[in-house]
């Protein structure tokens, strides 16, 4: 896996992913303590609608930006959007209200809706083969999953030595270095889509996504994803302290187990992919979901027993592992389905189309969980990713085919 970074550009555009994802660590902690700063008791409250608001921001600004730079140069977007987020975390120690909070968070969170897409959108054509771009794509989610474990070991270290208004030094810190590592990188040549009107240009990714099999059963496969993983984020902290009386250290360790589950398959998936289509490994993961949903609902509503935490520990090892089946080869589909010009608008329609679902799992993991009770919502959000895997097999059939690029394209690439 690691001899991708053998390529100098994605090298550096790694180390760039890696540095600002560990600053975006230390910001979710650094913001959790100022919220507490703020609200006391209620810092709860302002984080709830923080979240709210970044899942907003990913919905609606992706494909509005993609669409307003679509004959921008990347470089140049990328290094904007990286001091735009540094600029935001300078200014969050500084706040005093909770609606700054709001404020400063959307326009950090557009900054990384900016970035993101543009990011993702320029590796397949810095990695142009498919096996090389496959272990891009396992080692950036080995990236995601190292740094949930990272950054809050690296926050408490922090914690023990300055204030937690430093932990925002260190998220400007990551953002300035991800924008120095972007400068260094030579972007390979890219030539602008042709001209066209603005609404066209802000439906396009929504427009392939809709002509695609393959791209509408990925639309389905989001809400697969989501679904595990709202019920996870969300309610991690309730099932380990509140429902078996667990240490709040065990909260970390349950959270552990799910990300090493998630890493496990990261590591590797470019030799299953290498054995596999996409579709059958994907679809496995898709199954997998719903199945584990229902199984955590059995043991929290009956659950109570000595073997209750080994076996939460278990399920939730596993929900890692499927989650990841399915959103690591994720953007195989969207380089398969896109164009050197298209590319953008369509990984920006996936970055919103993906948050979309999350922006309906995460509440009804959340406030719908507090009133039904957790059995119920793990059955409703087993429902939600049985409704996305459905979707996904009708769309995405499993004789293999598929819609292609132009194969004059393809060879031109290869």
């Amino acid at each position: 896996m690691l001899s991708v970074l053998r390529n100098r550009a994605y090298a550096l555009l790694f180390s760039a992913q890696v540095i600002a994802l560990v600053g975006t660590g230390l910001l979710t902690i650094a913001l959790g303590l100022l919220s507490f700063d703020i609200a006391g008791g209620d810092a709860g409250v302002i984080l709830g609608v923080a979240m709210t608001v970044k899942m907003i921001a990913y919905v609606t600004v992706g494909p509005l930006i993609a669409a307003l730079t679509a004959r921008l140069p990347r470089k140049p977007l990328l290094i904007t959007a990286d001091l735009l987020r540094a600029s935001v975390a300078m200014s969050l120690p500084f706040v005093t209200q909770a609606w700054q909070i709001y404020v400063l968070i959307f326009i950090l969170q557009s900054a990384s809706a900016t970035f993101t897409p543009a990011f993702q959108a320029v590796i397949p054509s810095i990695l142009p083969k498919e096996g090389q771009y496959t272990r891009a794509l396992s080692l950036s989610r080995l990236a995601y999953d190292l740094e949930s474990l990272v950054s809050p070991a690296l926050a408490a270290l922090l914690l023990t030595l300055v204030s937690y208004h430093q932990l925002f030094v260190g998220t400007v810190i990551g953002f300035l270095g991800s924008a120095s590592l972007v400068l260094a990188v030579r972007f390979p040549r890219i030539e602008a889509p042709p001209a066209a009107p603005f609404l066209a240009r802000l439906t396009e990714g929504v427009r392939v996504f809709g002509s695609r099999p393959e791209l509408r059963a990925l639309m389905g496969l989001n809400l697969v994803v989501a679904a595990p993983t709202a019920m996870v984020i969300v309610n991690t902290v309730v099932l380990a302290q509140g429902h078996l009386g667990r240490p709040p250290s065990d909260t970390a360790v349950l959270l552990g187990a799910y990300g090493c589950g998630s890493m496990l398959v990261a590591l590797g998936m470019p030799k299953l992919l290498d054995a596999r289509p996409d579709r059958g490994v994907m679809m496995m993961g898709a199954l997998a979901a719903p199945a584990l949903l229902v199984a955590s609902a059995a043991l929290i509503a009956w659950g109570s027993g000595s073997l209750a935490w080994p076996a939460l520990l278990v399920v939730w090892f596993l929900t890692g592992a499927a989650t990841s089946t399915v959103a690591t080869p994720s953007s195989r589909i969207l380089r398969r389905n896109s164009t050197e010009q298209n590319r953008p608008a369509v990984f920006a329609a996936q970055f919103s189309l993906s948050h979309a679902c999350y922006l309906v799992a995460y509440p009804l993991a959340g406030a719908l969980g507090a009133t039904v009770g957790l059995p119920v919502i793990a059955l409703v959000l087993a429902a939600l990713a049985v409704v996305g895997a459905t979707a996904a097999a009708r769309a995405w059939r499993p004789d293999g085919r598929v819609c292609r690029l132009d194969q004059t394209a393809q060879a031109t690439r290869h």
